[in-house]
């Protein structure tokens, strides 16, 4: 059967000076935002999902991008192991939630199990039931103990989809990310449009809710994915301690080891 894709009308792609100037501003007051979780002892939880190519992962390095690394962090989980698949299916994900004073983003989360399981047939019907029994407990209980959980569903066109991946084949640091589960999501497409739907109708709810990203122009879904993450987060701007610097002391009497004693990686860059 034939799949009839909803169509938009197709927005034009934003200029690319005014998306780094914004991209500039927003990722300045992602740092302001973090530094107001790391004082609050605030957790923040963001999943990112949605179609294959749908750009989640350019999301998220550009949301990653000046973060403290020490108080942010993102979580893309492998297969699961034999003994994971042992687990209770929340289990694996449960270990990576954050702690006080951290953002955790994961890259495809436990809706693994409605999506690409599902449709993949990697999970039984009775799994795929409970899971939805479940979810909606889960993710409660998460934001009644106070964690910040925002979820994204970044959703494209089938003609942009598959613009991607073809770009995707002769691009050398970029094949890695073409594989035949990516294909099958071209010949699945209308089973991973009804996947999708039936994890919404149970899961958006409203103190959970899905947040869909038109992905089908990369820059516009990237300034809007920071914008409204910063509008879902309760913070405020805090003073920086002041920082003085030291003088510099006088250098050492003793001296020090010739420099020419010492390896140098080759000067590549000169012979360019």
């Amino acid at each position: 059967m034939a799949h009839k894709s909803r169509k938009k009308q197709k927005a034009s792609r934003l200029d690319k000076q005014r998306y780094e100037e914004e991209l500039r501003r927003l990722q300045i007051e992602l740092v302001t935002m973090q530094q107001w979780v790391i004082a609050a002892d605030a957790r923040v939880l963001v999943l990112f999902e949605g179609r294959d190519a749908a750009g989640k992962g350019g999301a998220i390095k550009r949301v990653m991008q000046y973060l403290n690394p020490r108080h942010a962090r993102v979580v893309a989980l492998p297969q699961p192991s034999e003994r994971e698949r042992g687990q209770w299916y929340f289990q694996r994900y449960i270990e990576h939630l954050p702690t006080q004073g951290e953002i955790v983003l994961m890259d495809r989360s436990w809706y693994n199990r409605a999506g690409v399981e599902r449709v993949m047939g990697y999970c039984t019907d009775e799994e795929y039931d409970r899971f939805l029994e479940q979810v909606p407990v889960v993710e409660q209980m998460l934001v009644d103990d106070g964690i910040i959980l925002v979820k994204y569903w970044y959703s494209v066109s089938d003609t942009e989809q598959e613009k991607r991946f073809r770009s995707r084949l002769n691009d050398p640091m970029r094949r890695w990310k073409l594989s035949d589960m990516d294909l099958q999501s071209i010949t699945r497409w209308e089973d991973y449009s009804q996947a999708k739907d039936a994890m919404f109708e149970v899961t958006d709810r409203e103190r959970t809710p899905w947040w869909s990203i038109d992905s089908d122009d990369k820059r516009s879904a990237r300034i809007n994915t920071i914008s409204h993450l910063l509008s879902q987060i309760p913070y405020r701007r805090l003073e920086p301690e002041k920082v003085h610097f030291p003088e510099r002391p006088a250098a050492a009497e003793k001296p020090r080891p010739p420099i020419d004693d010492l390896r140098f990686v080759p000067d590549h860059a000169a012979t360019l």
